[in-house]
């Protein structure tokens, strides 16, 4: 039987933590793309810093969201994608932007966003 709801849940907790953290949700949300070099990933988020992306990166490549792959070519080239537990995110990121465009746009700027989408 599922836990309710109110009851704290250390995994749920852990969950927050990792993805609710500054310009986190945000990152993932560019990845499920595809795969990114680190300045196409910064160029898809205005106003991140170059220092708060890399260090974001790190965060997620540990919890094992992100793969860093290096090639080895002249110029070394980088690129970052998700791993499935990142993909697995998807419904996550997609249900906060539904809520967000819900609760947090105000009602002209949807309708001018639907009618343009």
């Amino acid at each position: 039987m599922a836990e309710p709801l109110t009851a704290f849940c250390p995994y749920y907790h852990q969950a927050v933590e990792l993805v609710g953290g500054r310009w986190t949700g945000v990152i993932i949300r560019a990845m499920l793309a595809g795969k990114q070099r680190f300045g196409e990933l910064a160029a898809s988020i205005p106003g991140i810093s170059d220092r708060m992306l890399s260090e974001r990166l790190k965060e997620l490549e540990a919890a094992g969201i992100v793969v860093r792959t290096v090639y080895p070519e002249t110029p070394v080239r980088v690129e970052y994608r998700l791993t499935p537990k990142g993909q697995a995110l998807a419904g996550v990121v997609q249900a906060i932007s539904d809520w967000s465009l819900e609760w947090l746009v105000p009602r002209e700027e949807l309708d001018s966003h639907r009618a343009a989408g």
